[in-house]
């Protein structure tokens, strides 16, 4: 298939033409799979260092505003990564806030950001 064949999908008694995705080239995958692997690297070091002390919360927010990869990090992971919270009081904590799973750091709202600040701000 090329990148203008399309595939018929059914909705609810109506065909829609869908294209398929895009051909990349080998080079393009390569490229794709090693952009991939440093966003994984990156955001593995920022969790191992919310876990030995070296980066607070404030610092991680921070860095979210001016890092897209760390900004697509999901806040659960960076809450289950910080020192003497778990995975139960992490998850407890994202009820509580009115955080879905699922959200990452860039995208919480205003009122879920300040109160996780609020929580988890230290003053040194």
């Amino acid at each position: 298939m090329t990148g203008t064949d399309t595939l018929p999908v059914v909705h609810v008694g109506t065909i829609v033409e869908m294209t398929s995705p895009p051909t990349r080239s080998p080079e393009q995958r390569e490229a794709a799979r090693e952009k991939a692997a440093e966003a994984r690297r990156l955001r593995a070091e920022i969790k191992d260092r919310l876990k030995m002390g070296l980066l607070n919360f404030e610092e991680l927010m921070a860095e979210a505003d001016s890092n897209e990869i760390v900004g697509k990090m999901k806040v659960l992971a960076a809450l289950e990564s910080l020192p003497r919270l778990g995975k139960v009081k992490a998850r407890r904590t994202m009820d509580e806030v009115g955080i879905a799973a699922s959200r990452r750091l860039r995208g919480l709202g205003h009122s879920q950001r300040a109160q996780l600040l609020a929580r988890f701000t230290t003053d040194a």
